[in-house]
């Protein structure tokens, strides 16, 4: 496949994306309008993602690694309170906040990346 194509391929996806979360955003505020273009969007509607919610990173030498046993604890770089990052096929796409649903964890959305943002993160 072309670049151009794939590329064409990859703007279709994130346009067609984004008119999902559109109305999902809309569907919170009490309207849910219909997409224009609903049929392609059925088509992928049972395609599943992976969605990763990520709590911090830290770097480490192979000696501290090592080190590390049951009860370590290790610092990550993302402060308490900071927003979570929430990444969907390992594409960041939102932030949000940890909470507890029926004893297990969750994560309330925050914002949303935008589409522009998200393209230019695809390069």
């Amino acid at each position: 496949m072309a670049d151009n194509d794939l590329e064409k391929e990859i703007e279709e996806v994130a346009l067609a994306a984004e008119e999902v979360v559109d109305a999902a955003t809309e569907a919170q505020k009490g309207s849910l309008p219909r997409p224009s273009n609903s049929g392609t969007l059925d088509m992928i509607m049972d395609v599943t993602l992976q969605v990763t919610v990520e709590v911090g990173r830290a770097r480490m030498t192979i000696q501290d690694l090592l080190q590390l046993g049951q009860g370590s604890i290790m610092e990550l770089q993302k402060l308490a309170g900071e927003p979570l990052d929430i990444y969907v096929n390992g594409k960041p796409v939102a932030h949000g906040e940890a909470v507890i649903v029926n004893e297990k964890f969750g994560v309330r959305i925050q914002d949303i990346i935008t589409l522009k943002d998200r393209i230019e993160g695809l390069a």
